[in-house]
């Protein structure tokens, strides 16, 4: 593989969250990485360490990488910060050209059709990779690789929480979306943003991701030996 940067790795990793091939918790080798992309591990590290500073990765001691868990409120912190942005980035826009309507129908196009019959990694990714698309079609380009860090977070949260949000609904929501755009109806086109971020962020099983029993093991493990007592 020729022309690889740390770079480069760090966006294939990031790439594969955002598809839901890696998982939280998942394991990050320097040796395996190094092999498969054909850089030397002080390459990888490099990678790794930019993935570190992005809130991706963590390095245990002893263990080495790992893809991060986020906990309940780095999920609720991650999707708060994508209103902010993309409820933004609608408010601020005009009457979007019919060229930005396109480039947004054909992306929904390609959604249906990983829907109906590509792989969970390319629909995953595609319905991710639609806000980073939005952003970039409206004229926002310096909030793409923003939007692409957050949008990541949440799918890590996403996997974590064992999201109960359908792929069509995304799909149905992101249509409604650029149909109001096309009306030239931003003030819907942001309300139906926020209106699906929240639907996906509901659909998180966060309670679920906690055993509801933990206290009451906890209890039984510490309550003090029941000694046999000798018969009367």
């Amino acid at each position: 593989m020729t022309d690889v940067t740390p770079t480069t790795i760090a966006e294939r990793v990031v790439e594969a969250i955002l598809a839901q091939k890696l998982a939280p918790g998942e394991r990050l080798g320097e040796q395996a990485l190094a092999e498969n992309f054909g850089v030397s591990r002080t390459m990888v590290r490099e990678a790794l360490m930019q993935l570190q500073a992005r809130g991706f990765v963590e390095v245990q001691s002893r263990r080495g990488w790992f893809v991060v868990e986020p906990s309940a409120e780095d999920a609720r912190d991650a999707f708060a910060a994508r209103r902010i942005v993309e409820a933004g980035i609608l408010a601020e826009a005009g009457r979007p050209l019919s060229k930005v309507i396109r480039k947004l129908r054909e992306h929904i196009a390609d959604e249906k059709r990983a829907i109906a019959g590509a792989d969970a990694a390319t629909r995953a990714f595609l319905l991710a990779d639609f806000h980073v698309c939005l952003a970039d079609q409206m004229g926002h380009r310096l909030l793409c690789d923003v939007l692409r860090d957050l949008t990541a977070r949440t799918t890590l949260a996403a996997t974590l929480f064992q999201s109960k949000h359908e792929a069509a609904q995304s799909c149905a929501e992101h249509a409604a979306i650029v149909a109001a755009l096309e009306e030239g109806d931003t003030a819907r086109a942001r309300q139906l943003m926020l209106d699906h971020i929240g639907n996906v962020e509901e659909a998180l099983e966060v309670e679920a991701a906690v055993d509801p029993t933990e206290n009451e093991k906890l209890r039984a493990t510490l309550a003090p030996v029941a000694l046999p007592r000798a018969a009367r």
